[in-house]
């Protein structure tokens, strides 16, 4: 996992956990990894957000998502959206991973295993539905664009694999 420091001001953490993924609604905003920093500021609060991948069409959602919650909650809101450092899958927290398993959407491996199993070297992907890794790449891309269509060969069925970004 990337050590990335990240500074989220208590007060504004709770407000912002409900905030969901536009794409995968069961992961919040901070499971997901794109809020790198908050400050408060007396009422007025300032967010930093990274997209998860260059162009990425959520991003503008979330940060309105973002507005809409905070001003709900009496603060005046900034979003930044910030490119560096880069996003990456190791950002995701564990309690956003089994989210993203019992959703129905395989977690992110390690790099070597993502290029393995995209590659179709290596059965690694784990089908979140009944466990098997006698799983095959349909597509490389899924749902959208960071996630890839995987099937499963013992029960038959599809789903998504969140790809691995470092």
């Amino acid at each position: 996992m990337i050590e990335e420091k990240v500074n989220i001001n208590k007060e504004l953490e709770p407000i912002l956990r409900k905030v969901p993924d536009p794409e995968i609604p069961v992961l919040s905003i901070i499971d997901l990894g794109v809020v790198r920093e908050t400050k408060l500021e007396g009422k007025k609060a300032i967010v930093k957000i990274t997209p998860t991948y260059s162009g990425c069409p959520a991003m503008d959602v979330i940060g309105d998502d973002i507005v809409t919650a905070l001003t709900k909650a009496g603060y005046q809101a900034k979003v930044d959206l910030i490119l560096a450092p880069a996003w990456s899958t190791d950002w995701i927290t564990e309690k956003g991973r089994k989210a993203l398993a019992d959703y129905g959407i395989a977690p992110p491996m390690d790099a070597s295993a993502d290029k393995k199993a995209l590659l179709g070297e290596e059965k690694l992907v784990k089908c979140p539905q009944c466990g098997s890794k006698n799983t095959h790449l349909v597509s490389q891309f899924g749902s959208t664009a960071c996630k890839a269509l995987f099937k499963c060969n013992d029960c038959q069925e599809p789903f998504d694999y969140f790809k691995c970004l470092i």
